[in-house]
């Protein structure tokens, strides 16, 4: 809501939100019967306050109890949940049964793991939603509309939550666009000159999801981990802004997880690829302009298919609007020959001047339009990625800063030893805060980010955070995804109380299998430790506790999919 707090009454009918600013007079009343929001006088708003936290409730208001400012964007604070609470003001539902009391009971800490993810951010008075130049090329109109008629909707990651508020155009001020992703705002010096550099990652509603899960995209063209990322710096009144954009490969494609440790990638024989990719890049033309896609994906292996489609695809596509690039990145570093990214920053170097960035001087006058983005992807859209565009970013901000006057002639972005720490950083916790949302875990490569350098202690890390994708992609990614799509509204819960595909229990293979796995190692280690009467006799028995568990673990390996914990809201669209 776009006031700083509020007070909750709950009555036998009716909850209360009162607004606690100064001067703020609005109340607004929801029946707990009807669902029905009007404003009522804060005389109305004083029946006494009833909650029992352990009644079997079926409708909530989600508060953010706690928040924390993360700076000032053009005289806005903008605010980091950091806290939330869900509060129940629905009528008993005390004719549920034990499983749909259970089944609600998931459903809430579903909705729970969502908001306990790292990166949600919110204003009160500033749209986070849009970019500087998307905003300052609107109309008046555009600008006396609420935050929430005006926002783009590719980022209101509550926009489901809000669907009782949005149909009623008096209730706007009640409700405020959220969005996912990373922002960070920093005070810098160089030469003197103090300016606000500003890192902003929108992370897109639409096919939102997990890693392997979901990939490609869906009949609408939307593409998976689709995330805008915009840097902008503020100095004596000017602003200045870069605009990249990554996302999942724009055509039909999964990568569906099975226990293996890197599943193969599969392209769909049937779909429509072109029509797919063609409604993507009609989208990305009409909000970014022309669009230099950087793919890069392996160019052998399981990999390769992809980069191939990928290219033939963009072969096919308007010449003008569309530059591929295939710059396979695990070949060009390969043995830490980290210093050939700059083959690919050289190779870009006229498109990014062609494409340009935003400005406007302290006067409001518009000095540059950016008419062109930056597509970059590899296969998660994370690691690869983040490191190719934060050096891209680095090359717009050197020529932002000369521009503007805090760069003197001839020096260097990165020869500023204290900007860098603060922008090498920053950069490699977005690629933490982007990657946690999307695989489960921190950035793989963020050494390289940080420090410019590749490290052994990197390359370490790298392996425990694999280790932990693995485990989450096969075993614990499910679960997200259902949470993802019931918060977002792409599951309705059937409200007559009807059962969800929650209730689906796996069978008789997921349980005894892995029992049986067990059982055969742990005695193949116990005829090993307990030696028999002869050793022929300890290693007969050996080998066959140890051929029983290792049968036992192809099998389940066979059956991969059935082991994995996969989704069970998800439509079967977004499994294609």
């Amino acid at each position: 809501c776009g006031f700083q707090g509020f007070l909750f009454n709950l009555s036998p009918n009716k909850l209360f939100i009162e607004a606690c600013d100064e001067g703020a007079d609005a109340v607004l009343a929801i029946d707990r019967l009807s669902n029905e929001m009007t404003f009522t006088g804060r005389h109305n708003a004083n029946e006494s306050l009833i909650m029992n936290p352990n009644d079997d409730v079926g409708m909530y208001l989600i508060v953010i109890t706690k928040k924390r400012n993360v700076g000032s964007l053009l005289g806005h604070a903008v605010w980091k949940m950091v806290e939330f609470e869900i509060i129940a003001y629905k009528k008993t539902l005390l004719h549920l049964t034990e499983a749909q009391s259970q089944e609600n009971k998931t459903l809430l800490s579903m909705v729970s793991s969502v908001l306990a993810t790292d990166g949600f951010y919110f204003c009160t008075d500033y749209d986070l939603t849009h970019t500087l130049q998307r905003l300052a090329n609107t109309s008046p109109d555009f600008q006396e509309m609420s935050l929430l008629e005006r926002a783009d909707q590719r980022f209101v990651w509550n926009g489901n939550l809000l669907r009782e508020l949005a149909a009623q155009p008096e209730l706007h001020k009640f409700a405020l666009p959220v969005v996912h992703g990373f922002v960070v705002m920093k005070p810098c010096r160089i030469n003197g000159k103090i300016f606000e550099w500003v890192l902003i990652s929108r992370r897109s509603c639409f096919r939102a999801g997990v890693r392997y899960y979901i990939r490609g995209i869906d009949s609408e063209g939307h593409a998976a981990n689709c995330v805008e990322t915009e840097q902008i710096v503020l100095y004596e009144g000017a602003q200045a802004s870069f605009v990249q954009t990554r996302g999942s490969m724009p055509f039909f494609w999964s990568q569906r997880p099975n226990l293996k440790y890197k599943p193969k990638p599969l392209i769909s024989k049937t779909a429509n690829h072109m029509d797919g990719f063609k409604r993507h890049f009609d989208s990305q033309f009409l909000i970014y302009g022309k669009q230099t896609i950087l793919n890069l994906v392996n160019q052998k292996g399981s990999e390769k298919p992809l980069e191939q489609a990928f290219a033939k695809m963009v072969s096919g596509a308007d010449k003008e609007m569309i530059h591929y690039i295939a710059f396979d990145f695990h070949k060009e570093c390969s043995r830490m020959r980290w210093h050939r990214l700059q083959l690919l920053v050289d190779a870009v170097a006229e498109k990014q001047e062609e494409y340009g960035y935003f400005m406007v001087n302290a006067e409001g006058k518009t000095l540059a339009q950016q008419t062109g983005t930056f597509r970059s992807n590899c296969m998660d859209c994370l690691d690869r990625t983040n490191v190719i565009q934060s050096l891209l970013a680095r090359c717009s901000l050197q020529s932002q800063l000369q521009r503007l006057g805090v760069l003197n002639v001839g020096q260097k972005v990165e020869e500023q030893a204290q900007f860098e720490r603060i922008y090498k950083n920053a950069w490699a916790d977005n690629a933490d805060a982007c990657a946690v949302q999307y695989a489960g875990t921190g950035a793989l490569k963020t050494d390289f980010t940080r420090t410019g350098k590749r490290t052994q202690m990197g390359l370490l890390m790298d392996g425990v955070n694999s280790m932990v994708r693995y485990y989450k992609n096969n075993l614990s990614d499910g679960f997200r995804q259902d949470s993802i799509d019931l918060f977002l509204g792409n599951f309705a819960v059937d409200e007559s109380g009807g059962p969800t595909p929650l209730r689906v229990q796996k069978d008789w293979k997921f349980l005894t299998l892995p029992i049986i796995m067990l059982v055969a190692f742990s005695m193949c280690i116990a005829s090993l430790l307990l030696a028999g009467d002869t050793w022929s006799d300890t290693l007969a028995y050996a080998a066959i506790w140890g051929g029983a568990g290792l049968l036992t673990a192809a099998v389940i390996m066979f059956y991969g999919t059935d082991f994995v914990d996969a989704p069970k809201l998800v439509h079967k669209e977004k499994m294609d």
